[in-house]
């Protein structure tokens, strides 16, 4: 990803450059150790190219940076009517607690200053200059 950032009530709130966007949904059942699990797969996951042009680079070698932006919507059930249910989201309390766990997670393994976030459960503008584009789900589901 080339950059991303976020805005909210008309003032930009975090940007990166060079790194990822994750969009961090919160499904009900979810568990510190899901959160920990997803951290070190989001450090150790190799999608950046190398001299060669593979994905073989994580954001720890390429000295990358994180923008984490809470996504409940992540979890939508569209299959019965128009309008999406969020019943599998976590509730926002949990959700947070879970949130939070995740960023710190990452901030103990690529430093403080790496890793941004957006405000939980706040209206967002997100902008996201997908390079390649590579857009991946990772989930604890197995």
């Amino acid at each position: 990803m080339k950059s991303g950032s976020v805005t909210i009530n008309g003032k930009e709130t975090a940007s990166i450059e060079t790194g990822y966007v994750v969009l961090l949904g919160v499904r009900i059942g979810d568990t510190d150790q899901d959160a920990q699990y997803l951290a070190e797969k989001t450090i150790k996951l190799r999608v950046f190219a190398d001299n060669d042009g593979k994905m073989n680079k994580s954001i720890v070698d390429i000295k990358g940076n994180i923008l984490v932006i809470s996504q409940f919507t992540l979890y939508a059930e569209t299959k019965k009517g128009n309008r999406p249910s969020f019943i599998k989201a976590g509730n926002p309390q949990a959700a947070k607690i879970l949130y939070e766990e995740y960023v710190s997670s990452l901030r103990d393994k690529l430093g403080e200053n790496r890793v941004v976030t957006g405000i939980f459960a706040a209206d967002m503008l997100v902008e996201i200059a997908n390079d390649g584009p590579v857009t991946i789900e990772i989930n604890t589901d197995g």
